[in-house]
């Protein structure tokens, strides 16, 4: 039971690869711009309607379609313009849709009004649906606590914790603050928080710390610190700050989009007021050309070209359990040549598995690991589990044990077949016996150092208060780190490892899953010398880590990205994106996901600019109607929009 409530607690719903979102269209026509621009176009076609029949009532309606579909694009031109002094494509469009109107073109100027609302409607809509679906990944985190109040228990909100509150934490929950064990002892994965690969055991005055998971045992946790720094509180304050943030590309669109505007209308006067001098044209001809020109030279769609891909693009990510805190950071990790992995907790999972089992001359391996197994079975321990799970797979016995108790400091003991067997810490090897194959206690002395310096942890066996063995256990490898490495390297993007563990650890890991670049025995401060080292080699780095001594790295690397569910408040923190269901294999799918918005956004501008070329010659040339001018310029914008929400799916 407890690990199905921990597997619910920490699980994130991930859609397969194939699956496609359908587009929610009831959500679509609840966004406010939406229905604007829909009652604008009812009005229109209403107005368009009645005007051979009812000219005053046509007007009228024609004037509502203007208020209706374009009051908030005025607001927004006019606040542009009193607050920034600049000019921007809204008031561009609202003045040439009324000045269509004052030439007799009011249908025209309320399809423009129409289209151009209807264009930032789904812009909205892209950008809400960005937040909703980044929002459906933070909902999944703890929200109350369970606080002990003059003997009474009472849930209470995260946020309300303070220090010197008394909580309850059950088996299998993750523990809402930092705080110091009041009462009771269980096991306790903290590696998000220091690294440490193997679960750390935990009694009355030890600390403990927010966002790591309580194992077997209920605890009673003194807090000592306001849950406030929490891991998704954290997650939460981070996206609320990024959530204005755009990428470097947009900024830039957004300057050249004034200097563009000031021309444009610069462009229009000099029409207006110079042909009819120069040229010899009408005022009419003139001043209707110039709208044509208004309407057409508007960089509507050169400015749609990249919000609604970025925005999509980080959607389509959030709902694979990829959160990225800004769209400058989407358009960076497409540029990715080395991805560096943090070893323990980002490579591996802090899950033991056995690796090696020794024993002294009279005791054979099958007997050692049934007796030790059948005591280690009444516990849930992980260290406890990897032993059960081995003796599972070579088929052997498991025996009544009696009498079995927890040794503080120690480990664990129980009486099987008449004979005490204790497991527990190296330290407990009494008696050492001359091991099976005649090697000396000096021997069996370097044998332990030579597995410590492997990475495994050792957990030594007694019977009796004699020395009868080892068992030997180290990390078990992320199942899709292989495949993820593999991915990456499929794509042209070099792999790298960045840990702290010796460099035989490391080098046994880099074999099992394939990456080529191994870098081990580096302190946090060589970890950020290497990431600078491998981005001066190679170019744009991502760096993948989950522990606070990760954290100098990821704001070394061009991107960092921190892993949600084992990944340290810190390392979130500093992070620029987070693997929310910390699944690896998605590294690969985020990187082409990236790559396909920086396509997507080309293709938007190449065509966009297209259109505008087209368009502003054919005026001048060809005499483009203004209603050819209003569906080819609006339209245009529509279609790019569109291209980019199909990064949605």
């Amino acid at each position: 039971m407890q690990g199905k409530q921990q597997a619910k607690q920490h699980s994130a719903p991930t859609p397969g690869p194939n699956r496609r979102k359908r587009p929610n269209f009831r959500a679509m026509l609840q966004n406010k711009e939406m229905q604007a621009a829909l009652g604008s176009g009812v009005m229109m076609l209403i107005a368009w309607g009645i005007a051979p029949y009812f000219a005053t009532l046509s007007v009228i309606l024609y004037i509502a379609a203007y208020a209706i579909g374009g009051w908030t694009k005025a607001k927004e031109g006019v606040e542009t313009l009193v607050k920034e002094r600049d000019l921007d494509v809204n008031l561009l469009m609202i003045a040439a849709s009324l000045g269509a109107a004052t030439i007799g073109y009011w249908n025209e100027g309320a399809m423009l009004i129409f289209i151009f609302a209807l264009s930032g409607a789904l812009e909205s809509y892209a950008t809400e649906r960005s937040h909703k679906d980044i929002s459906s990944l933070l909902a999944l985190k703890p929200e109350t606590a369970m606080r002990i109040e003059d003997g009474q228990m009472h849930v209470v909100a995260i946020e309300d914790l303070k220090p010197g509150d008394l909580l309850l934490v059950k088996p299998g929950e993750l523990i809402p603050a930092d705080g110091v064990v009041y009462r009771g002892s269980s096991f306790i994965n903290q590696s998000s928080i220091t690294g440490e690969s193997m679960p750390v055991d935990k009694n009355a005055g030890d600390e403990v710390y927010a966002g790591t998971v309580n194992g077997e045992g209920a605890l009673y946790v003194e807090v000592t610190k306001s849950a406030e720094g929490s891991l998704f509180g954290k997650i939460i304050k981070l996206v609320e700050e990024a959530q204005a943030e755009v990428p470097d590309s947009q900024r830039f669109m957004e300057r050249f989009e004034g200097i563009y505007a000031r021309i444009v209308v610069g462009v229009t006067l000099v029409v207006i007021v110079g042909t009819p001098l120069l040229l010899g044209w009408t005022w009419n001809e003139a001043f209707y050309k110039a709208m044509v020109f208004l309407v057409v030279a508007s960089p509507c769609a050169l400015v749609s070209s990249i919000m609604p891909v970025m925005l999509s693009a980080m959607s389509s990510s959030a709902r694979r359990g990829i959160l990225f805190k800004g769209g400058a950071h989407m358009e960076n990790i497409a540029q990715t040549k080395v991805v560096a992995f943090d070893k323990t907790g980002t490579l591996t999972m802090g899950t033991p598995q056995v690796t090696d089992i020794l024993t002294v001359s009279n005791v054979t391996r099958e007997r050692l690991l049934s007796a030790v197994a059948s005591i280690e079975n009444l516990s849930m321990h992980p260290l406890a589990r990897a032993i059960v799970e081995q003796a599972n797979k070579e088929n052997l016995p498991m025996q009544e044990a009696e009498h079995v108790q927890s040794i503080t400091g120690h480990g664990i003991e129980g009486i099987v077949n008449g004979e005490v067997w204790r497991i527990g810490r190296q330290n407990g090897m009494v008696g050492m016996q001359t091991m099976e194959g005649g090697q000396s206690a000096a021997e069996w002395e370097k044998i332990c150092a030579q597995l410590e310096q492997e990475g495994k942890t050792i957990s030594a066996v007694t019977i009796n208060g004699e020395f009868a063995g080892l068992i030997a256990m180290r990390d078990l490898i992320r199942p899709q780190a292989a495949v993820a490495v593999q991915k990456l390297e499929s794509m042209g993007v070099k792999v790298a490892m960045l840990t702290g563990d010796r460099a035989r650890t490391a080098s046994v890991i880099a074999r099992e899953t394939g990456v080529s670049l191994v870098y081990a025995d580096l302190l946090p401060e060589d970890k950020v010398k290497q990431v600078q080292a491998l981005r001066e080699q190679y170019g744009h780095v991502l760096m993948v880590g989950d522990g606070v001594n990760d954290a100098p790295a990821l704001a070394a690397a061009t991107v960092g990205m921190g892993m949600g569910l084992s990944g340290s408040g810190t390392a979130i923190e500093v992070a620029d994106a987070v693997l929310m269901n910390d699944n690896i294999e998605e590294i690969a799918w985020v990187i082409g996901q990236a790559r396909r918005a920086q396509r997507t956004v080309k293709y938007n501008m190449g065509f966009a600019i297209t259109v505008i070329l087209a368009l502003i010659a054919g005026n001048f040339l060809q005499d483009v109607a203004l209603p050819l001018g209003v569906v080819g310029h609006e339209g245009s914008t529509i279609l790019v929009i569109l291209n980019g929400l199909r990064l949605l799916r």
